[in-house]
């Protein structure tokens, strides 16, 4: 099998495609979609987004210090894509795509109901890179779907439906390749897990 070198890019793939929320005082609230988006702490949590400075939602952002993170599912792929090439200069995109303002508990800017998770965020720094500034955030609230919510207390998010970017197409979740530490658990351990994978096919 042979290989070649490509040119240096973003080949990083699959990403989260999520729909951010941001909103100016006495102004209409927005959405832009970001795929450069990612955790980069857990104590406290943390995230980042990556914004080109021409965004609309970028100066948004910036004077207020706050956004909401929308994780998106298969039903919402069409609104992602729209909220990523229409400008909120231009149009509500709430409106347009018959999306309802969910309050947040901390922060100003609304989150997205129809999102299984809306997670809060206030802008800690931003770094100046060169095509895109990168938001450092700290996650201050999360809200959650009940129907995802187990009653043992156990968030379902993998049954969603949710949604990645991968080198310009969307893509849902497919089946499960494994879970976490599952490649050192001691062999009967191992063996349960593998007879019940068989079971759900």
């Amino acid at each position: 099998m042979g290989k070649q070198y490509f040119r240096p890019g973003n080949m990083l793939y699959p990403l989260p495609a999520v729909m951010v929320s941001c909103q100016r005082p006495g102004e209409k609230p927005n959405i832009i979609t970001v795929a450069w988006a990612g955790t980069v702490c857990s104590s406290p949590a943390m995230v980042s987004i990556s914004v080109r400075r021409e965004r609309y939602s970028y100066g948004i952002i910036k004077e207020t210090g706050e956004f909401v993170i929308n994780l998106a599912t298969k039903e919402l792929v069409r609104a992602l894509d729209y909220c990523g090439v229409r400008s909120g200069r231009e149009v509500d995109k709430f409106q347009k795509m018959h999306l309802t303002e969910l309050p947040s508990k901390i922060v100003k800017a609304p989150g997205i109901q129809e999102s299984p998770v809306n997670i809060e965020c206030q802008v800690t720094e931003v770094k100046p890179l060169g095509s895109h500034d990168l938001f450092l955030a700290e996650v201050k609230s999360v809200t959650v779907d009940d129907q995802y919510m187990k009653k043992n207390g156990k968030f379902e998010l993998n049954q969603a439906g949710l949604v990645t970017y991968s080198h310009g197409e969307y893509f849902e979740l497919g089946k499960k390749a494994g879970s976490f530490g599952y490649s050192v658990q001691k062999p009967a351990k191992k063996d349960r897990y593998q007879k019940a994978q068989k079971k759900k096919r």
